[in-house]
């Protein structure tokens, strides 16, 4: 059961500024929706604040620790859920697909660290301003397997080394 994190990164790690993301790219959000399609995804507050909106076509469980402040939709084709902790998101997660996504923010990666076994990034070669940043990708532990260049970005994607090869 694959649990990936999807993000949009620029080259200096920074993902935003807690409002929003410093980059928007239409060929990537096409291919985030493509990506994430039919699939949960797990994202905290701010995150799911951030985009503005409800995603249809896969169930989103915002981690918070304060459900009050996630109003969920009253619309039978947004499957939406609240969890007070990462390890409840990701057992509701995955008690409804073999294929996980973890969207974000800066925390939420960072808890999720140790449960991912890919990452599926967007790359841009262009430093951003904020203090909301994805961890570091460290080469001993995370293997490039796939790249796409487009320009002002990348896409790019990682598998987490066997134990054995760390």
């Amino acid at each position: 059961m694959p649990t990936i994190a999807i993000a949009i990164v620029a080259a200096n790690g920074v993902l935003g500024d807690g409002e929003k993301q410093p980059f928007e790219f239409a060929e990537d959000w096409a291919r985030y929706k493509k990506v994430t399609l039919g699939h949960p995804m797990i994202m905290g507050r701010a995150t799911h604040d951030a985009i503005g909106r409800w995603l249809p076509g896969r169930t989103t469980i915002v981690v918070t620790r304060d459900p009050r402040r996630v109003d969920l939709p009253d619309d039978p084709r947004v499957d939406a859920h609240v969890a007070t902790s990462l390890t409840d998101a990701l057992t509701r997660a995955r008690e409804l697909d073999d294929v996980v996504y973890v969207a974000g923010g800066g925390e939420i990666y960072r808890q999720a660290w140790d449960h991912l076994d890919e990452l599926d990034l967007t790359e841009v070669h262009a430093d951003a301003e904020g203090s909301v940043t994805f961890p570091d990708i460290d080469p001993d532990v995370w293997e490039e397997y796939r790249r796409e260049p487009r320009g002002p970005f990348d896409f790019v994607g990682y598998r987490r080394r066997p134990v054995s090869d760390q």
